[in-house]
Formats: C-alpha cells, structure tokens, sequence
C-alpha cells in the first residue's frame, strides 16, 4: 500500500532534515545522502535514526531506478 501524497510532503529525513526517495516497490524511505533506509510498515513510515539500515551502492541504484520511486517534501 503507498502513502498519501499529503504524507509524503511534510516527510524529511530525522538526521539531516532533507527529503527523502519514497519507494513504493520496497516500502521503504530511502536517504542517499547519508546511504540509509527507513522501513514502512503497515503504511506507517519507521523514522527513527536506530531503526535505518544501511544500503550498499547496488541496492542505492536500483531504488533511484525504480519508476514508481518519488521525492517527498513540499517541492516533489
């Protein structure tokens, strides 16, 4: 299931304040900067800094090839 739109606009990343790539495919919220995932889980985004995984460089490209894969915040 995706998350609202609306949800998704005021989504940023706890650590850096910065938007976030949505992947929908996954359910999951993924930060390049900083090379870590946040897990959804029953359409509740888990934002919590000790509950990101880190991503490596093959895992990073696939999501930014994702189509369904979208920027949150106010400018996406």
């Amino acid at each position: 299931m995706t998350l609202d739109p609306f949800l998704l606009d005021l989504l940023e990343d706890p650590i850096d304040h910065q938007p976030l790539l949505y992947v929908p495919t996954r359910d999951l919220l993924y930060n390049p900067r900083r090379r870590v995932a946040y897990e959804v889980r029953d359409s509740i985004p888990v934002m919590l800094p000790d509950e990101s995984r880190a991503v490596d460089e093959d895992e990073a490209r696939q999501f930014g090839e994702d189509p369904g894969a979208r920027l949150t915040g106010p400018a996406a």
